[in-house]
């Protein structure tokens, strides 16, 4: 037993040292930490029970025989974070650059599959170089394995990726299939055909950063939802992420202890909205001075900025937040924009997260490229997103609420459950100017001062709808309400919608308009 026990620790100090200290060396010449060393931060100090720590390979094409390690270049396992059980995957650079083989996949599929059956939220930590082309189609094949398990996982377990390397070809559709993905400024990079190869195809000169890295996924692309500093911000915000989220889709999101008085009001709120409704105002004050305090955790913050969405709480409630924001494009809804919402009310509605939805939005972003690239179906998702959601949704109409975008938003119609509106919502068809104009274009052409006649049009129709007291008179809206009120208003709504039921029609799916 003595001789066998050295061999067994042997074995595990060598799958302790990865791809030895020249690599490791190497890996904190980038800025970058290792695999080990980002989980001793992530997880609870001695809560992580490794998996699969002695695996190795059997290819033995190109001299793999000769290059075998521990793990091969994955630690799967579990642990916990802040006292929550998780499941969780690193990929090594430092053995064989992270490169994806039939092992590693054989590994993180395994995990996988406990994680579903415990009911856990799983996390992967990707630092891969790729497909490990040694092993040729054993290695895509691999591929589809994790991938065919991201989709069974999804709408059952929160799944987060962290990229924190490289992370190309077939290996970003992992992360693509899962809920959050979180991306490292400057040292973490995702695309499908690297610079090299688009060089040879069109010619087009390139850097890693500027086609896959966190900026640009975060700003331009919408591919990842946060942006960290660091590996040390990036595990930080996973850490954060989390106490929004539900173990499961069975369970609901973790409740704190209240810190901030339910009845607190804001008299700012009274008077945030500008009096000329042509004046921008930012709607993240709003959400700061309605939800508790320091709570607000947005994701794609820089992405379509017209449209805010994130995590807040309410009374040490979880909620999602969808909101317009009248500081970009005056808050109309575009192609990003409807993305950007209809995946967070996807996102919050599978792990029972009741919606918040403040609307100030005078409509849809007119353009012929937008008409082009399909807003239509783009503008769609928010509707299907909304009346497929069967958790707990009130909306509030700060000032404008134009047209389709009325009815997209939350209103009566997507399902939703309570209507709240400002004094000093607008709830209409359509602008006063455009509607001046297509009801009374004879009489103003006649006028014998047509631009004073427009005028008297304009402000005889801001009169009668740019008010909430027609929607409220027909039931659209349920209560107009001081703005101050909202935080108190909201946390006993929600009070009475915690044990809602919803049911729908039996079916396989519907076809969510991509």
């Amino acid at each position: 037993m003595k001789d066998q026990l050295a061999t067994l620790r042997e074995k595990r100090q060598r799958a302790l040292e990865g791809g030895g200290a020249e690599r490791i060396a190497a890996q904190h010449a980038k800025g970058k930490l290792t695999a080990r060393e980002r989980l001793a931060i992530l997880l609870d100090e001695g809560s992580f029970q490794e998996l699969g720590a002695l695996a190795t390979h059997q290819a033995t094409d190109f001299g793999m025989a000769e290059r075998r390690h521990p793990g091969d270049g994955v630690i799967t396992g579990f642990g916990k974070i802040q006292g929550r059980r998780v499941a969780i995957f690193a990929q090594d650079f430092t053995v064989l650059g992270g490169s994806f083989s039939e092992v590693q996949s054989n590994k993180i599929s395994r995990i996988q599959d406990l994680a579903i059956e415990a009911g856990i939220p799983l996390i992967g930590l990707n630092d891969s170089g790729g497909a490990r082309i040694q092993e040729g189609i054993r290695s895509l094949a691999a591929y589809g394995e994790v991938f065919m398990r991201n989709v069974r996982a999804s709408g059952v377990i929160p799944q987060i990726s962290l990229i924190m390397g490289p992370c190309a070809g077939g290996a970003v559709y992992s992360p693509a299939l899962t809920d959050i993905t979180i991306m490292v400024d400057q040292t973490s990079h995702m695309f499908l055909t690297g610079p090299g190869i688009i060089k040879t195809v069109t010619g087009e000169d390139v850097t890693s950063e500027e086609l896959g890295g966190a900026y640009i996924h975060n700003v331009t692309s919408g591919v990842a939802q946060l942006i960290a500093d660091d590996e040390q911000h990036a595990l930080s915000l996973t850490k954060a992420l989390l106490g929004y989220l539900p173990q499961n889709n069975a369970e609901d999101p973790p409740q704190l202890e209240p810190y901030d008085p339910p009845d607190r009001m804001d008299e700012g709120l009274n008077t945030i909205v500008p009096e000329d409704d042509r004046m921008a105002y930012d709607m993240r004050h709003v959400l700061d001075l309605v939800f508790d305090r320091a709570s607000l955790f947005e994701l794609h913050r820089d992405f379509a900025p017209n449209a805010l969405v994130g995590f807040a709480r309410l009374d040490g409630a979880s909620v999602g937040f969808v909101a317009n924001q009248p500081l970009a494009l005056s808050g109309c809804l575009d192609i990003d924009a409807s993305d950007k919402i209809a995946r967070h009310i996807t996102l919050c509605d599978q792990f029972n997260i009741p919606l918040i939805t403040f609307v100030d939005c005078p409509g849809y972003l007119p353009g012929v490229e937008q008409e082009h690239r399909g807003v239509i179906r783009h503008g769609a998702k928010i509707i299907y997103a909304y009346c497929q959601a069967t958790v707990p949704k009130i909306s509030i109409v700060t000032r404008k609420a134009m047209g389709g975008s009325y009815v997209a938003l939350s209103s009566r119609q997507m399902n939703n459950d309570v209507a709240y509106a400002w004094p000093s919502a607008q709830i209409a068809v359509m602008g006063a100017e455009g509607a001046a104009r297509l009801l009374h274009h004879r009489a103003i052409a006649a006028a014998e001062d047509p631009a004073a006649e427009e005028a008297r049009f304009i402000a005889e129709y801001k009169e009668k709808f740019f008010t909430p007291y027609q929607a409220a008179d027909v039931g659209q809206i349920d209560e107009v309400i001081e703005p101050r009120e909202t935080r108190t208003r909201l946390i006993r709504a929600l009070e009475v919608l915690r044990t809602k039921v919803s049911q729908d029609v039996p079916k396989k799916h519907g076809l969510f308009p991509v």
